[in-house]
């Protein structure tokens, strides 16, 4: 039985996730790539919480969120999660926007949305 916190998060992951793709919908492609590191930041707070009974710590970090919640990620989720965590940087507090929008089009944030919801399909199943 996962307890009610765990399920918050994991709620919040899907739900900013469906804003992901309505940002997706609406062009607004750089916060796409935000909100799906938004996305996978819960669901790996979702499972520290779910696996350790443990506070989830106050990062962005994918890379130490996905160790601290003890999951088996493939190398090539691996390597997704280490571009979108230094993605994220430059999406939450870009220098100029009009670079991270050239960076960002309509193709790049579809990639980010695919491989997102993969990875998320994959944690999302809970604790093992």
């Amino acid at each position: 039985m996962m307890n009610s916190e765990a399920e918050e998060w994991f709620s919040q992951a899907k739900y900013d996730y469906a804003t992901a793709e309505a940002m997706y919908d609406s062009q607004r492609y750089v916060y796409v790539v935000f909100m799906c590191h938004l996305s996978l930041e819960k669901v790996f707070k979702g499972l520290i919480v779910a696996r350790n009974k443990d506070v989830p710590p106050k990062t962005h970090n994918l890379l130490k969120l996905a160790e601290l919640s003890k999951v088996e990620l493939t190398k090539e989720q691996i390597e997704f999660i280490s571009i979108l965590n230094t993605a994220a940087i430059s999406t939450r507090y870009p220098e100029m926007l009009q670079k991270a929008i050239e960076k960002y089009p309509s193709h790049v944030a579809m990639e980010y949305l695919i491989k997102t919801k993969e990875v998320l399909s994959c944690l999302q199943k809970g604790p093992n």
